[in-house]
């Protein structure tokens, strides 16, 4: 890893903050963060998503997409969970080419998905290679959630996302006074 990418943090919430100055135009009073602003795109457009299913994938997909700059010529590819968050992101074309700016050497990062999903280990190797780079891997259903062609999935298909979202707020309810969950 060079100097310069040792020196950066590698927090995906103040990586994506620390690129204000570049888009300042994107901070406004209900979004006032870029993380915030992101968030909420994810959550506009994904109705089932609840805010910290929306923040562990935004990360992840950060650590992704800062690594697939970085690491040039890796084969590397996520599951459909956290590509939904890099597709969000790169749909967000002045804060993209601000992370090609900032991560790729001014170059913008050409993004063209695979038609059908590989299920050879690449999602778990790619979550490995985003460890070695300095990133937290999120341990948990992220980078399991791999749907995969020919209807075969490992281990869940796109249903694993709205069950995944159902048990968050299962247990997000069960917590908070009044909740549809347990009742104490």
């Amino acid at each position: 890893m060079s100097t310069a990418v040792q020196n950066r943090t590698r927090e995906p919430q103040i990586i994506l903050n620390a690129l204000a100055h570049r888009v300042p135009h994107l901070i406004t009073d209900t979004e006032p963060t870029l993380w915030d602003r992101e968030i909420a795109l994810l959550l506009r457009d994904n109705s089932v998503m609840t805010r910290n299913t929306a923040e562990r994938l935004l990360g992840q997909a950060i650590a992704y997409t800062i690594t697939a700059m970085e690491r040039k010529g890796v084969d590397m590819g996520v599951g459909h969970t956290v590509d939904v968050a890099v597709h969000a992101l790169i749909l967000d074309t002045p804060l993209y080419f601000a992370l090609c700016d900032e991560y790729n050497s001014g170059q913008y990062k050409h993004h063209a998905p695979l038609i059908l999903r590989r299920c050879d280990g690449t999602v778990t190797r790619t979550a490995d290679i985003l460890r070695d780079n300095g990133f937290t891997v999120d341990e948990t259903r992220p980078w399991r959630l791999n749907r995969c062609s020919a209807g075969r999935s490992t281990p869940d298909t796109a249903q694993g996302l709205n069950s995944w979202v159902r048990q968050e707020r299962h247990w997000k309810s069960a917590a908070v006074p009044g909740g549809h969950g347990r009742s104490s």
